[in-house]
């Protein structure tokens, strides 16, 4: 009996435990947010270049609407008030998200969301966008990260 009960501490518990964390990584689509800048650089590539299915794109536009804007949250993160690097990305990562993945509404939302507090760990005002410089000014500074993608802020 100690040996039945040993073996499972030592070869099923740990099995068990990476299985269950395979699991999740799959179930998240295996996506983490690791690198700022390099992932922003994939994020605005994917938004110039994933086109999306009718299917595809409802899920996109209602994922987004139900959040606001993290730089001018008087707006959706679907609008946002303009084209800057920091939406053109989170709608890249959505695209990719929803057209790559298979992300559905909620899980889409919460990864966007999950996104925006990534990259501005200390959150976000709401009204960058309204205030001198906010959108020069990087993410993590509650900024937009530029307004061109050749010319990124970080």
């Amino acid at each position: 009996m100690r040996k039945t009960t040993l073996a499972l501490l030592l070869f099923v518990l740990p099995l068990a435990s990476f299985v269950s964390s395979w699991a999740v990584a799959a179930a998240t689509g295996g996506i983490e947010f690791k690198d700022v800048r390099a992932q922003t650089q994939q994020f605005l590539e994917y938004e110039k270049t994933i086109q999306l299915t009718p299917a595809q794109e409802a899920i996109y536009r209602e994922a987004l609407e139900g959040l606001p804007a993290p730089c001018c949250s008087d707006n959706t993160a679907l609008t946002c008030c303009c084209p800057c690097n920091s939406a053109r990305a989170w709608w890249g990562l959505t695209k990719h998200l929803v057209a790559n993945l298979g992300y559905d509404v909620e899980k889409t939302r919460a990864k966007v969301d999950e996104w925006f507090g990534f990259i501005n760990p200390s959150g976000w005002s709401g009204d960058t966008c309204y205030s001198s410089g906010g959108c020069a000014k990087p993410f993590h500074q509650n900024g937009c990260g530029g307004m061109n993608a050749g010319q990124l802020a970080f």
